[in-house]
């Protein structure tokens, strides 16, 4: 994080660029998709070593395995329902997923891959289709009805079901833009706050002393931002479990 020309480019850090060379002309593979590449090993490898050595008491990596693994359980239960554990693995993948894109972008030199509205966007799709398909293999046509709540005065349906169909849809957005959205505003007000101390430190020497404050609070951006790395993960997980659970029981 530096200064640019005495001014604040706090939007470089989400640029995409190449790594481990281009395939063609239009397509590359970029430091987002090598994160995201990490991550799933990162995943793969806790949860394989956790599996293998199932101690009675177990070290700090099995530890971790299994408080993240009885944490979404535990969710998907309290949300679905028994019927839930099925798509246990599901939800799992997408809160690890999740949850280590924003974390690995707190690394330095990192790159934060849910920064990045289409792959928000195409999780958010994912769980919608999932979801949606739950819903139509358990239910069928009668499916459709959770657009028109039982009961209801047939009057009102030109009004409920349109309404009903845009709130449907609007799952996509509210979930992709939510993470997005986040994980914007945090990385660009530590890159902005990272600039005033490089800035501030410059001005001979009272420099430091001034600098001192933007870099206090920079501090305490970095530890919300693990905080905010966690919150959006769950969010996003229990999200995934609420219209899960509106799938299984059409209510």
């Amino acid at each position: 994080m530096a200064a640019e020309g005495k001014t604040i480019d706090a939007l470089s850090q989400f640029e995409l660029s190449p790594v481990l060379g281009v395939f063609g002309d239009a397509v590359s593979f970029s430091q987002s998709n090598l994160m995201m590449l990490v991550a799933v090993l990162i995943t793969f490898l806790l949860m394989k070593l956790t599996a293998d050595r199932g101690e009675l008491v177990p070290g700090r990596l099995q530890a971790l395995g299994e408080a993240s693994y009885s944490f979404i359980a535990g969710m998907v239960r309290d949300q679905v329902g028994d019927e839930g554990k099925k798509y246990f693995p599901f939800v799992f993948s997408i809160f690890m997923f999740v949850l280590l894109g924003n974390l690995l972008g707190m690394v330095p030199y990192s790159f934060t891959f849910t920064s990045h509205i289409m792959v928000t966007l195409t999780l958010a799709i994912v769980v919608f289709l999932v979801v949606t398909c739950v819903a139509l293999a358990i239910h069928g046509m009668h499916f459709f009805t959770y657009f028109f709540p039982e009961g209801a005065p047939k009057w009102l349906a030109p009004i409920i079901i349109p309404v009903e169909i845009i709130s449907y849809f609007s799952r996509v957005v509210s979930l992709s833009v939510r993470l997005f959205a986040n994980m914007v505003a945090g990385h660009v007000m530590l890159k902005v706050f990272a600039t005033f101390v490089v800035l501030l430190g410059g001005l001979g020497a009272i420099g430091p002393f001034v600098a001192a404050m933007p870099l206090a609070v920079n501090v305490v951006l970095v530890g919300f931002e693990f905080l905010v790395a966690f919150l959006q993960a769950y969010v996003f997980a229990i999200l995934t479990s609420i219209y899960l659970h509106d799938a299984v029981h059409l209510h």
